[in-house]
């Protein structure tokens, strides 16, 4: 069973990193809702690979059958090796842009609260908020959890479909071999 988190997480984790981060270094600075948008779909397109290993785990190894609990922390344990590669895939990409993403997500939030009408005072309080904001995230221990937790809740959720899902043998039963 370890060998099966292992390699669907490892396999997720690259899924997600690489395309997130392939935007992150060539995309546009502040399309942030877009982006956001395009990240979570790839986050969930890549831990769609926890249910390929639960039910692949689930044919191969317990002859068809598994409980939702043991189907759930299987799905748990892929989707915490994806959400690692995914948080250390996300600070190799900060080190080779040079940190660039926190000041142009910080200047992205100000045009939008500029192009919205916001009055001087708030404007000011928002680039506040912005350089606190910046120098939190210059801290691997509060930027590192911070990335973690952009994932892993995504991999919670899939994880309880999948194990509510194939917890019933009759759905998408196990294929037997003729001999």
């Amino acid at each position: 069973m370890l060998r099966t988190i292992l390699i669907f997480g490892l396999a997720a984790g690259a899924v997600v990193a690489l395309p997130m981060n392939l935007m992150m270094i060539f995309g546009q600075p502040g399309h942030g809702s877009h982006s956001m948008v395009t990240g979570y779909l790839v986050m969930l397109l890549a831990l769609s690979l926890t249910f390929v290993g639960v039910k692949r785990h689930r044919d191969r190894a317990l002859g068809g059958v598994i409980r939702f609990l043991p189907a759930l922390l299987m799905g748990l344990g892929i989707s915490v090796v994806a959400s690692v590669i995914y948080a250390l895939a996300w600070e190799i990409t900060l080190h080779a842009t040079h940190f660039a993403f926190i000041d142009d997500y910080s200047r992205a939030m100000i045009a939008a609260a500029r192009a919205k009408g916001a009055s001087a005072e708030k404007l000011a309080s928002l680039s506040a908020e912005m350089e606190t904001f910046r120098a939190q995230y210059a801290n691997p221990l509060f930027r590192l959890p911070m990335t973690f937790v952009e994932i892993f809740p995504v991999g919670v959720l899939v994880s309880f479909v999948t194990a509510g899902l194939l917890r019933n043998s009759r759905f998408l039963p196990m294929k037997l071999t003729p001999a």
